[in-house]
């Protein structure tokens, strides 16, 4: 089992920057695939971002390359999504995952996670 924790959520302006971390336990030493989804009211959860165990190759759907950036500390078991020029479609509730294997975005495939942390961007 792995246990997700994301923290770093809040209230930002329009054109303003939130740092959102996801700290992962309970399998150390196993290699994960992280990646980040939102779910905005009424909407289906939607792939963000994802990174490989090394962070060498990272993925982004295209509403936020450019503005976004996934990064990882393995010697701190945590993932980072960078938002800046945050804008008010990027409301929702931000969900950290993880898998073994998968790194698309389809949510289903992943195998773990967190409780989501709320970003709201105000216009």
């Amino acid at each position: 089992q792995v246990q997700l924790v994301e923290s770093g959520g809040g209230l930002v302006q329009a054109g303003g920057s939130l740092r959102l971390s996801c700290t992962a336990s309970g399998r150390p030493g196993s290699s994960y695939i992280m990646g980040w989804f939102r779910q905005a009211p009424g909407r289906e959860r939607e792939f963000v971002a994802s990174i490989s165990w090394r962070g060498r190759d990272t993925y982004y759907t295209d509403s936020v390359k450019g503005r976004f950036a996934i990064s990882r500390d393995n010697a701190k078991n945590t993932v980072y999504l960078q938002m800046n020029s945050l804008k008010p479609e990027d409301t929702a509730v931000y969900y950290c995952a993880a898998d073994r294997y998968y790194s698309g975005t389809d949510p289903v495939r992943y195998d773990y996670w967190g409780q989501g942390t709320q970003v709201t961007t105000s216009s």
